[in-house]
C-alpha cells in the first residue's frame, strides 16, 4: 500500500515537473520585459487558481495570522526568483538558464538540515555535487562580458530564491492545500508587482497573450500547485533532486519550438543531472518503503 502510493505522489511530481519546465520555452518566446511577463502569470494565474479553489469549496483563508510574515516571504522570494530567471533566459539560452537554475537542489540541501534541524545527508550533497558537475560541463568559458555567464550567474541566484522559498513553505504543506498556497503567492505578487505594467514596454502585448495564458495556466497553476502538493509526501531535497529533469523536459522543447540545437556538452551534462534524479527517485521509495507505517 505504501510503495502504490509512493508510485502514485512519485507520478504527481513529475507531471509537475513537466508542466513547470515549459516555463523556459515559453519565457525565451514571449516577448515582453520579464517584470510584466511576471505580473501577467501572477494575475492570470491567481484568477484561475481562485476559481479552482471555489469549484472545490476550499478554504482560502489563513488558519492563523502567524503564518502571514513566511507565506508573504516566500511569495517575494517566489516573484525574485521568476523575475532573475527569465532574465536569465533572455541573456542566454533555455539550457543554459535552466541548468544554472538547477543548483538549487544543492542550495537546498545544504541548507535544509538549517531550516528543520536534520543531520546532512551524504546522498543529497553526493547527488547535489554530481548535478554541478553535470552544470560546469554545459557553462562556456568563464567570462563577465558574455551574456551567456551573465545568464548563468542570475540563473544561481535565482536557485537560491527558490530554494529558499521552498523551505519556508514546507512548515505549510501539511496544514494548507498546495493550491491554497499557490494562490496566496501569486496574489501577493499580483499587488506588489502592480507598478511594473505602469513602466514597462507593454505595447505588444495583444500578441503575447495566447503564450502568456499558456504560462498563467499549464506552468503556474498546474504545475506548481503540483509541486507544493509533492512536499507532503517528499522532503524539499528530494523532490528537489527529482525535479532536476526539468531542464532535459526543457532543452527538448526548446529544440523543437525555437531550434535550439543542443551541442554535446548539453547532452553529457543533461545525462548527469538525469541519473542523479533517477538514482534519488529509487531511493526515496525504498526510505518510504521501508519506513514503519
Amino acid at each position: 500500500m505504501i510503495n502504490n502510493q509512493h508510485t502514485k505522489e512519485l507520478s504527481m511530481l513529475a507531471i509537475a515537473t513537466l508542466l513547470i519546465s515549459t516555463s523556459g520555452v515559453l519565457g525565451k518566446f514571449i516577448n515582453l520585459p520579464p517584470p510584466t511577463i511576471i505580473w501577467l502569470r501572477c494575475a492570470l494565474g491567481g484568477l484561475f487558481l481562485y476559481l479552482f479553489c471555489r469549484y472545490k469549496s476550499y478554504s482560502i483563508n489563513l488558519k492563523s495570522s502567524k503564518d502571514l510574515p513566511t507565506i508573504l516571504l516566500s511569495a517575494l522570494l517566489l516573484g525574485t526568483h521568476w523575475t532573475t530567471y527569465f532574465y536569465a533566459l533572455k541573456f542566454s539560452n533555455v539550457a543554459l538558464g535552466m541548468l544554472s537554475l538547477f543548483t538549487f537542489p544543492v542550495i537546498t540541501a545544504l541548507l535544509e538540515p538549517l531550516f528543520f534541524k536534520t543531520k546532512f545527508n551524504a546522498v543529497h550533497i553526493l547527488l547535489g555535487v554530481i548535478v554541478l558537475v553535470g552544470i560546469y560541463i554545459l557553462a562556456p568559458d568563464f567570462n563577465f562580458e558574455s551574456s551567456d555567464v551573465k545568464g548563468i550567474l542570475l540563473g544561481v541566484f535565482s536557485a537560491f530564491c527558490y530554494a529558499l522559498r521552498n523551505l519556508f513553505l514546507k512548515r505549510h504543506v501539511k496544514k494548507y492545500n498546495g493550491t491554497v498556497l499557490m494562490l496566496h503567492q501569486i496574489g501577493i505578487l499580483s499587488v506588489v508587482m502592480l507598478p511594473v505594467m505602469f513602466f514597462m514596454d507593454v505595447s505588444n502585448l495583444t500578441t503575447q497573450y495566447p503564450y502568456v495564458i499558456l504560462l498563467a495556466l499549464v506552468t503556474t497553476a498546474i504545475g506548481h500547485s503540483l509541486f507544493i502538493h509533492s512536499l507532503k509526501y517528499f522532503s524539499v531535497s528530494t523532490a528537489s533532486l527529482i525535479n532536476s529533469v526539468q531542464p532535459i523536459f526543457g532543452i527538448i522543447m526548446a529544440y523543437v519550438f525555437l531550434n535550439e540545437i543542443p551541442n554535446v556538452n548539453t547532452f553529457i551534462g543533461g545525462a548527469l543531472i538525469l541519473t542523479t534524479a533517477i538514482i534519488e527517485s529509487n531511493r526515496s521509495g525504498k526510505v518510504k518503503k521501508n519506513s514503519p507505517s
